[in-house]
């Protein structure tokens, strides 16, 4: 028989100013966010996938789902605005590509493209320099919450290296990390423009160019 796991701080060792550490259970960490209609939240992530797991209005609006591996709970705060949101969470998965496309594919269904605009919103899968080369990609939902997924492993392989890359990396963390799409989009143009042609990134920092073009282009694009 299993004998319960003694999870109690060993009195003498606080006592002499040590350090103590928990030796139950593997915790969990759940994300709360904060949102203005927890109706508007729970339509978004059930087209994604997830299902509503608790819902109550009173005394204080909260919707809790579950859904691809991990769960994220919501409660209503009057007044709350998505462009005034600082709330944000990050997200490991084995992989980014496949979050990435079960997620798209949710958002394609719901609005009838890929919002890379506005509230809500989503960004590719890339390597991120402020995170050691791994890559990710983040969701940012209607109350304007950004939930980050990373690939939890070692970096991505990375391109040849070359001027232009260089500043196409930087562009990512100003653009996906930073939140600032469009001065992203003016260091990159510049840098393509000044590029040699035979850049090995040339083709890549276009592509990416032209994206950040289309996120700031929308009129209530950010």
């Amino acid at each position: 028989m299993n004998q319960p796991t003694d999870t109690t701080p060993d009195p003498s060792t606080a006592e002499r100013g040590e350090r103590t550490f928990y030796r139950g259970p593997e915790p969990r960490v759940i994300p709360m966010m904060p949102c203005a209609d927890i109706d508007e939240i729970a339509e978004f992530f059930t087209a994604l996938g997830f299902t509503v797991a608790y819902r109550q209005t009173k005394p204080n609006p909260f919707v809790a789902f579950e859904g691809h591996g991990f769960p994220i709970q919501y409660y209503g705060l009057d007044g709350h605005l998505p462009e005034h949101s600082h709330s944000t969470c990050g997200v490991l998965v084995a992989d980014t590509g496949p979050m990435f496309e079960t997620l798209a594919a949710g958002l394609r269904a719901r609005y009838g493209k890929l919002p890379v605009s506005g509230y809500p919103r989503i960004t590719r899968p890339r390597p991120r320099k402020n995170v050691g080369g791994v890559s990710g990609f983040s969701l940012i939902d209607p109350a304007g919450n950004w939930i980050r997924f990373f690939r939890d492993g070692p970096p991505d392989p990375a391109g040849e290296s070359s001027p232009l890359r260089e500043v196409m990396l930087n562009a990512v963390v100003l653009a996906d990390s930073k939140d600032d799409p469009e001065q992203a989009a003016k260091i990159l143009r510049g840098a393509v423009r000044r590029a040699d042609p035979s850049d090995p990134a040339t083709s890549e920092a276009r592509d990416f160019l032209a994206e950040l073009d289309e996120r700031t282009a929308a009129p209530d694009g950010s």
